[in-house]
């Protein structure tokens, strides 16, 4: 996969799409729902289900990131598989405490 900012990622299982934030040092597989993900402008393969332990989910407009790759992502759309690189769940990003305005 060649995740470079600003490339379109949709899942193969249900309605989740992703760009690019920050891409990875290395090359890394990309999944969702248990299934690699597919270029946006690519069909969907048929015949493929989200796999046991892949669905929680995901929030439009949330920020997920893989500290051990350096993957940033934004997510345009939700859906019900969760994200995943080479297996390896990833979570959402937190947001950064501003410092207090006394």
């Amino acid at each position: 996969m060649d995740l470079k900012p600003g490339s379109r990622w949709k899942s193969a299982v249900c309605d989740t799409e992703v760009v690019v934030v920050r891409s990875p040092g290395q090359p890394v597989s990309l999944e969702c729902g248990g299934h690699a993900m597919v270029a946006h402008a690519e069909a969907k393969p048929t015949g493929l289900a989200l796999a046991e332990g892949h669905a929680a989910g995901t929030q439009a407009g949330k920020r997920f990131a893989d500290e051990a790759s350096g993957l940033e992502l934004l997510c345009t759309k939700g859906g019900a598989g969760s994200l995943a690189v080479g297996g390896k769940p990833i979570g959402m990003k937190e947001a950064k405490k501003l410092p207090a305005s006394d």
